[in-house]
């Protein structure tokens, strides 16, 4: 595919009204989430939570994506159609994860890197051929006392621009994800630091490796407090704060940032967006703000779901009336009430 048509594509995810789901979780902790709600985890039960979700009558009026597991892109539904194929009848594209998750960097303290470079020209050629359209790859960094390291972030955005320019020329749009993780105590304003060190860093690596930033998506985290920090930032220090950083840090032709949840709840997550865009809606912005979230979109329809065939279609309501708000927040005109 050429760059022109990843910059379609990638402009099609960030439409108007719309996010990406990220239903992208491991086995392990698909089935830990399952166990939770009193469901035993099989392949079989996976799939079903993820059919429900894929199924739901008015999915693709807000959702432009779906980044899928290796499981889940293998699997198909009742009716023996791929759920990449359910997607994609829908009007949803079908993204996949391609890292192998995160292991400990030599000499770094703890500090955290992603693998998968190897066989990865492979893996994407096969994915480009079961319906993949799009594709993204996770990079985790911590704040404390001495991190993120420069080590750390330089390995990591390395990795993450590796990636995104075989991605590419495998004919599919990288979502690139570098997260500052919420764990800990830290202040907004060290996230603030953290997340601008790792941004430049990431573009920097994107412009040395060939990455055509119009056919490509970033999916950062927002510029918050630490969960345990003692004084949390309110949602309008949030917004002030994350637009600020993208805005010294993202280059204009990147088509769109969808933030992830990175723990947040569902209502947090969906009052940072909506600050988020009205704030752009005052001051305007180069590209487009959305959401990748994953357990902030679903985590009540699972809950609601129990399992139960009984309960599918309560499940897809709740699903959408989700969906329904977080677009809202895409927009800048989300309402609590």
């Amino acid at each position: 595919m050429g760059t022109e048509k990843l910059a379609v594509t990638a402009k099609e995810l960030v439409a108007a009204s719309k996010g990406i789901l990220a239903a992208d979780e491991s086995n392990g902790t698909m089935s830990r989430r399952l166990e939770s709600i009193g469901v035993k985890p099989t392949s079989e039960s996976r799939r079903d939570w993820r059919q429900l979700i894929f199924t739901a009558d008015g999915f693709a009026e807000y959702v432009s994506g779906v980044i899928l597991y290796d499981e889940t892109i293998r699997q198909s539904a009742d009716d023996g159609r791929s759920l990449a194929n359910i997607l994609s009848d829908a009007g949803v594209m079908a993204g996949i994860k391609v890292d192998k998750g995160t292991n400990a960097l030599a000499g770094a303290n703890g500090e955290l890197v992603t693998e998968g470079l190897d066989g990865l020209r492979g893996r994407l050629a096969e994915y480009h051929d079961m319906g993949a359209r799009f594709t993204k790859w996770r990079a985790v960094m911590s704040i404390g006392e001495k991190t993120p390291s420069d080590y750390c972030i330089n390995v990591n955005a390395h990795a993450l621009a590796r990636y995104a320019a075989l991605a590419q020329e495998a004919g599919l749009v990288p979502i690139v994800e570098p997260e500052v993780l919420m764990d800990g105590s830290h202040s907004i304003d060290a996230c603030y630091k953290a997340t601008k060190r790792s941004l430049n860093r990431v573009f920097e690596e994107l412009s040395a490796q060939g990455v055509a930033l119009d056919g490509m998506i970033l999916k950062p985290n927002m510029v918050i407090s630490g969960h345990e920090a003692p004084d949390r930032a309110t949602t309008a220090e949030v917004a002030e704060n994350t637009l600020a950083c993208l805005k010294e840090t993202v280059p204009d032709s990147v088509p769109g940032i969808a933030f992830l949840s990175g723990g947040q709840g569902d209502e947090e997550a969906t009052m940072n967006l909506d600050a988020i865009n009205r704030n752009i809606a005052d001051e305007g912005a180069p590209w487009e703000v959305t959401f990748s979230y994953g357990r902030a979109l679903v985590a009540t329809a699972l809950k609601t779901w129990g399992g139960s065939l009984a309960n599918v279609e309560k499940s897809q309501k709740v699903l959408l009336e989700r969906c329904r708000q977080t677009s809202d927040a895409r927009k800048g005109a989300y309402s609590p009430s």
